[in-house]
């Protein structure tokens, strides 16, 4: 039986790809470079702030991240002001966050994006009784898909690998989940491609947010996965 879900955020439980392309824009303004795209966002982000900056200095000429640290210590202010901007929570994510709390699961949120910004925007948009913790990156903590966060997460809550699932919308996710060893549920709404879920190791993938409450209630545990994909 199931008894907890740790969801990344970006993608997943939120859409917050317009605050992320602004921020990244607003860097590239103040350090005289040319802006990016949403679409060149979207494949950019997923792996934490760094990455994110390094991939969008490599595509704006500086394949030798010369100008990194400056562009990191510009993001991290800029983000800090812009992290809910225009983000809204997926149709859906509420009323199955709310379901899922009134079963008694343990809800948690684990995400690469910068711990400060992560836990504003779920204070933001989900107040501070849903979820009984959550996670950004920290220094000390490694990025998924190392299992580590999920791994103290799950001892935070007294539950095993087979009584957790973990949800999220990219690659680095279903890596994520399936390092854990875990119940590991795509999203189709987010980021990422259902190919590119697929392919990195979904065992189940869902087009909307009722569904994972269908997930959990099977009790069936491990011999439920796969039936969706």
């Amino acid at each position: 039986m199931y008894k907890a879900c740790i969801f990344d955020l970006d993608g997943t439980l939120t859409d917050t790809l317009e605050s992320i392309t602004r921020s990244v824009n607003l860097t590239l303004e103040r350090m005289g470079l040319p802006v990016i795209t949403l679409e060149q966002c979207r494949e950019f982000v997923g792996s934490g702030a760094r990455k994110l900056m390094e991939r969008t200095l490599k595509a704006c000429g500086d394949e030798d991240l010369v100008r990194i640290e400056e562009a990191m210590e510009i993001y991290g202010r800029v983000f800090a002001e812009n992290c809910t901007y225009h983000v809204k929570p997926y149709d859906g994510i509420e009323k199955m966050l709310k379901a899922l709390k009134e079963r008694g699961i343990y809800l948690a949120v684990l995400s690469n994006k910068p711990d400060g910004q992560t836990k504003d925007v779920v204070h933001t948009f989900f107040g501070d009784a849903i979820f009984d913790y959550v996670q950004g990156q920290k220094e000390e903590i490694p990025r998924k898909p190392d299992p580590a966060a999920v791994f103290a997460i799950m001892e935070m809550a007294g539950i095993s690998r087979e009584e957790c699932v973990y949800i999220g919308d990219s690659d680095v996710d279903m890596c994520t989940g399936n390092n854990a060893g875990v119940m590991t549920v795509g999203v189709s709404w987010g980021f990422r491609s259902r190919e590119i879920l697929k392919e990195t190791g979904a065992d189940v993938i869902i087009d909307h947010p009722e569904e994972l409450t269908v997930i959990v209630n099977n009790t069936k545990g491990e011999e439920g996965k796969n039936e969706r994909i």
